[in-house]
């Protein structure tokens, strides 16, 4: 019988490419974002397309409702829908922070609430959650965007091992450094937010972090496969670490006292800013010189 599943946030990035890997190894593929022109290529493919904001409850149930219709069964959910929204705390306002927990935590935890029904009906399934490195390391700037995935963990550990009794396996993805529209939204709002104010050489500095381009980025294929394994594994791994830097941020997490991660964290941003100040500074022309005498 064939498999199916959920796929959030597939307009772009990560969703799109796991939308992609599932259908070529034959699921059923619903795949759901709000911008539905652009999941046209996947349309094209065969995956089933659906505009959803997962911050609105009646889409969510409208969805759950016509998957079930359609297919007579649920497999599989990907919570991959998210946003990072950086700026000082002090600076964010409370609606936004109350924004990216609506989409990044709350919006995942209503599709499991919907979803598990159907998967407890079976007897089986997996539920997936993309997290980020970002759960298990921090970056100035950065607190609401690393409280939702600190936050997404927490539910993912606890609903791990309340399915488990009933066959039901819940998996955490923590993906690095991948290419993916998030640095750019990510260091758009953190200027936007902070840009100006105290917080402003700081903002800068790091906003130029995110929206440079990093050496050997990992594409969000790299992800997909990890999603893709989680999926059809016989049994999965509690987290796949995986994309540019993932491994070593989460070693480096387990290895390091506190304070010394802080100081790390701060001399890794600060590299950083650095490299993305070079790159962004205009290359002075060398002197010309005249032939020898």
């Amino acid at each position: 019988m064939t498999r199916v599943a959920i796929v959030t946030g597939a307009s772009a990035g990560i969703g799109e490419a796991t939308a992609r890997r599932l259908h070529e190894l034959g699921f059923t593929v619903y795949a759901v974002a709000r911008r539905l022109d652009r999941m046209a290529p996947l349309a094209a493919l065969g995956v089933h397309t659906a505009a959803v904001d997962v911050t609105d409850d009646a889409a969510l149930v409208a969805l759950v409702e016509r998957v079930v219709a359609e297919s007579g069964r649920i497999d599989v959910l990907v919570n991959n829908a998210g946003y990072g929204s950086f700026g000082a705390l002090e600076d964010v306002p409370m609606d936004e922070a109350r924004r990216q927990f609506e989409v990044n935590v709350f919006g995942a935890a209503r599709l499991c609430q919907l979803v598990l029904p159907h998967l407890r009906a079976g007897g089986a399934g997996r539920i997936i959650n993309v997290s980020s490195v970002g759960a298990r390391m921090y970056q100035p700037l950065g607190s609401w965007y690393h409280a939702t995935k600190y936050a997404l963990e927490g539910l993912s550990d606890c609903l791990r091992v309340e399915l488990r009794p009933l066959g039901i396996d819940v998996v955490v993805i923590q993906p690095g450094g991948v290419e993916t529209e998030f640095p750019r939204v990510a260091g758009e709002r953190l200027l936007a937010t902070s840009g100006g104010g105290p917080y402003d050489e700081h903002a800068r500095r790091y906003a130029a972090t995110l929206l440079s381009e990093p050496a050997h980025i990992s594409p969000p294929s790299v992800v997909a496969e990890a999603i893709a394994r989680a999926a059809t594994v016989r049994r999965p791994r509690i987290r796949y670490a995986v994309g540019r830097g993932a491994r070593a941020a989460v070693f480096a997490r387990w290895l390091l006292p506190d304070r010394v991660f802080d100081r790390a964290v701060v001399a890794l941003f600060t590299a950083l800013a650095n490299v993305a100040a070079r790159r962004a500074r205009p290359v002075e022309p060398a002197p010309q010189t005249g032939p020898a005498d």
